[in-house]
């Protein structure tokens, strides 16, 4: 049996319109004045039937043909330009990018809900084209003009590609170490401002391909007098094809740069993905930005395919949830343990708890991180243009602390769902023509780029909490117990609503959060350097931290969903809808058996406070079976 996605367009919409109410918010913004409920519906609609009707019938074909390697070309397997094409030709690329760079200037919320769709459906796919929102930020805040002008356009656009070449074989997490060089091209116009790049990069994704006729490759290197260690990189713009004569933008004659892809990798998952062993020559490229400040400039674009990654955690567990459930329903094993006496016929193993314990623990996660995305996405839009300075600015922070969250916790959640997900299909699910293998293989390196997922608990702690004293911390979880006092208005001590007892549940766990900033003094004072205390403690509680985070995340996104789906009680429409029904079965459900992961999170962060890592007794095993 084989599933194709259908995006959840019903639980999109309501997360937006109903769970964050954006366009209320939007109406704030004269840009977006005229956006509502209907833009919605349209705007979902649309990227749903094309990912629906041309992107998710490549996906498993594509992974069984892969990408092909000859002569230094990549070819995608068959149908990925074409469809590349109608992407492009469809203005998807420019959905939320600004008017002046090119872009349809729509809320980034949308794009998310967008990005989602798309990694859900096709993740090979959609990995050449992710880049482009993030690249585009970058040029348009830190380019010149000259290359704004020659550039940008065809960037935005989605006519020509991007990468982010920043991995080399000794400079993985550690981007100190690169070692590409550059050096002023001495044979350029004086005026063009040109360098020649030399060096090789490693994990390039869509480095070398056919689905756009240049590619625009993003390079970090080191300028003769850079400074050791990150604060010496600069970013340079470096095209696979380039005006005759290198003079940036030249309308003439084209020639090949000194850019060359060495080979591609056979990988566990996305093998319709070319990723790329780069090798520049003495390769003409423009600095991005000032020099010695490439990673200033590369952020732009890092932090912006954050969120991305993080939805397409989302979106692997959405399409292992659809897939699994399906299967649930239609395949018979064994008699129900609740059947009446009597009953020997097999059910459907979706009558069976452990089938449906499985399935509401997807449902529940991926419904939840939903929420939670898209209220970052939201904020990200509050951010840059809600005429309140105030509200522009706690936007900011909440973005600033809440990505780093999503980033490691919905791709592991995205892998951990799928791989729960084949266990409802049991040997079934281990054969490729049931498609959730693929899921699992292509959702795990979800966690591993754009920032490891241990890189991301680590800049949670020790950048976001501890750096601001845990002031976004605080901010956080007063937004939280607000949602909580929401919950509680207008019931006393014996009239209390489902989601006010909810609320209890939420506001023990931020009081938990809350109590433990105290341990920030404590925490800092490990991290000075003149300091004897455990410096390595910030660093082995990080990973768990995260985690407990992100748990109190989900209490809060289903407590509001709890709010949402019963603050009507009385309209009979409402009570009689499935949809909300379900809403508030799932919630119960996530009340009733997943809060209790905070707990055991806890646990192990009190651990890491007490008790060290020992090192030696890690490592003893290696030379014991060698």
């Amino acid at each position: 049996m084989t599933v194709s996605y259908q995006a959840p367009l019903r639980d999109m919409r309501f997360v937006i319109e109903e769970w964050l109410d954006a366009p209320r918010d939007w109406q704030r913004v004269d840009a977006w004045a005229t956006l509502d409920a209907g833009t919605v519906e349209h705007v979902l609609g649309e990227a749903a039937r094309f990912v629906s009707e041309q992107l998710a019938p490549l996906d498993g074909p594509g992974d069984l043909e892969g990408c092909r390697f000859v002569d230094g070309q990549v070819s995608t397997p068959r149908g990925f330009r074409e469809t590349y094409r109608a992407f492009v030709e469809g203005g998807w690329p420019t959905l939320a990018l600004a008017e002046d760079a090119g872009g349809q200037g729509l809320p980034q919320l949308l794009d998310a809900a967008l990005q989602e769709m798309l990694a859900a459906a096709n993740h090979a796919w959609l990995m050449s084209p992710g880049l482009t929102h993030g690249a585009t930020a970058c040029l348009y805040a830190h380019g010149s003009d000259a290359l704004k002008r020659d550039y940008l356009p065809k960037i935005a656009s989605g006519e020509w590609l991007t990468t982010m070449c920043l991995t080399e074989p000794q400079a993985g997490s550690d981007l100190g170490l690169i070692r590409t060089r550059a050096e002023v091209d001495t044979e350029a116009d004086a005026d063009s401002g040109g360098y020649r790049i030399t060096g090789s990069k490693i994990f390039i994704t869509g480095g070398e391909h056919d689905l756009t006729d240049n590619i625009v490759h993003l390079v970090l290197a080191r300028l003769p007098d850079a400074p050791a260690g990150t604060r010496g990189l600069s970013l340079f713009l470096v095209p696979k094809w380039i005006a005759r004569g290198g003079v940036c933008g030249h309308e003439g004659d084209r020639e090949r740069n000194g850019v060359h892809c060495d080979g591609i990798e056979k990988k566990m998952g996305l093998k319709a993905s070319p990723t790329c062993a780069m090798r520049f020559e003495h390769a003409r490229g423009w600095l991005i930005g000032e020099p010695h400040r490439g990673l200033a400039s590369m952020f732009v674009m890092m932090n912006a395919a954050r969120l991305q990654v993080a939805m397409q955690g989302v979106g692997h567990a959405q399409f292992a949830w659809q897939r699994a459930s399906a299967y649930a329903t239609e395949r018979l094993q064994m008699r129900a343990v609740s059947a009446p006496p009597g009953t020997h016929a097999p059910a459907p193993i979706a009558a069976h708890p452990a089938m449906r314990r499985i399935l509401m623990d997807i449902r529940t996660t991926v419904e939840g991180a939903r929420a939670i995305g898209y209220w970052i996405a939201h904020g990200l839009d509050i951010a840059a243009h809600d005429p309140d300075p105030d509200a522009r600015a706690r936007a900011e922070q909440m973005a600033a602390l809440l990505t780093p969250v999503a980033k490691a916790f919905f791709t592991a959640h995205g892998f951990a769902c799928a791989s729960n997900a084949l266990q409802v299909f049991g040997g079934y699910g281990y054969i490729h023509e049931y498609g959730i293998e693929q899921t699992v293989r292509d959702s795990r390196v979800s966690m591993l780029y754009e920032g490891t997922n241990e890189i991301q608990a680590i800049d949670l702690l020790v950048r976001k909490v501890i750096g601001d004293g845990g002031e976004r911390l605080r901010m956080l979880l007063d937004t939280l117990v607000a949602e909580a006092d929401r919950c509680t208005a207008g019931h006393d001590s014996t009239e209390r609503g489902p989601s006010a007892a909810y609320a209890d549940a939420l506001v023990a766990k931020a009081h938990v959060l809350r109590s433990m900033c105290m341990h920030v003094d404590v925490l800092s004072t490990a991290l000075a350097r003149d300091s004897v205390a455990d410096a390595e403690l910030p660093y082995r509680v990080a990973d768990d931290y995260l985690a407990m985070l992100g748990w109190l995340l989900l209490t809060f996104a289903w407590l509001r969903t709890a709010r949402v789906a019963h603050r009507e009680p009385a309209h009979e429409a409402c009570a009689r809808d499935a949809f909300y029904a379900g809403k508030r079965a799932a919630a119960a459900y996530f009340f009733d058996y997943r809060v209790a992961e905070f707990e055991h999170r806890r646990r192990l962060v009190e651990a890491g406070l007490r008790a060290d890592l020992p090192c030696d007794a890690a490592l003893s095993g290696a030379s014991d079976v060698m």
